[in-house]
Formats: structure tokens, C-alpha cells, sequence
């Protein structure tokens, strides 16, 4: 699904987008703007949780600058969702290799 990713930029079905994004249930969500930047909170996601996935990937960034918040990861551990933060070159491949095995909600930062 993910074909492509650098600094700023990730190739999604042969679209490439170039600012940050989700993915929910296979379908690509762009322009995604976090309220506090380098922080992913809990309403930053909670549309995308709506569907109960099994796992929320999130892409941290190339130096893997973005964190999600203690609140987004109490309420994960709390609705028994896994969450994975990988620097955004590793969440890729991670996203890739599981998609199709289990139900994933993602959101990747693309640049720092």
C-alpha cells in the first residue's frame, strides 16, 4: 500500500502526499494537523479510533520527533489497542507487513 517514503513526501497507491497524514480502514486522510505539533493527543486520532483497530501505527518522523501523549496512550491501553511509534521510515514498513493481517489506524508525520 505504501510504496514510498521520504523526508516530507510518501508515495500511497501511486499518490504522493506532502504533508502529514492518516489511515484508516484503507483509506488516506491528508492534511493532518496535530493541535500541538510534535505531540499526538487523543483528539488528534479519535476519529480514526472510532473503528476499534487492533493497532494505531504512528510515523514519528525522520528523527522520530513525534510522541503521543500519555492520555492517547492510557486511552489505547485502556480500549486494548497496541501502539506502535516507529521513526516514520520504520512505521512504513511496519504498516506494510501488517495491513492486511490485522486492523490498523495510522498516522504518519513526514518530516521531522
Amino acid at each position: 500500500m505504501i510504496t514510498q517514503y521520504n523526508f516530507g513526501k510518501i508515495c500511497i497507491n501511486g499518490t504522493w502526499y506532502q504533508h502529514d497524514l492518516r489511515i484508516n480502514d484503507g483509506t488516506v486522510l491528508p492534511d493532518w494537523w496535530r493541535t500541538n505539533g510534535h505531540a499526538c493527543d487523543l483528539d488528534d486520532v479519535v476519529d480514526i479510533l472510532a473503528d476499534c483497530p487492533d493497532i494505531l501505527i504512528l510515523g514519528r518522523g525522520k528523527p522520530g520527533m513525534m510522541q503521543a501523549t500519555s492520555a492517547l496512550k492510557q486511552y489505547l491501553q485502556q480500549q486494548d489497542i497496541v501502539l506502535i511509534q516507529q521513526p516514520t521510515v520504520d512505521a512504513v514498513k511496519t504498516f506494510n507487513d501488517l495491513y492486511r493481517q490485522k486492523k490498523i489506524a495510522a498516522g504518519f508525520h513526514l518530516t521531522c
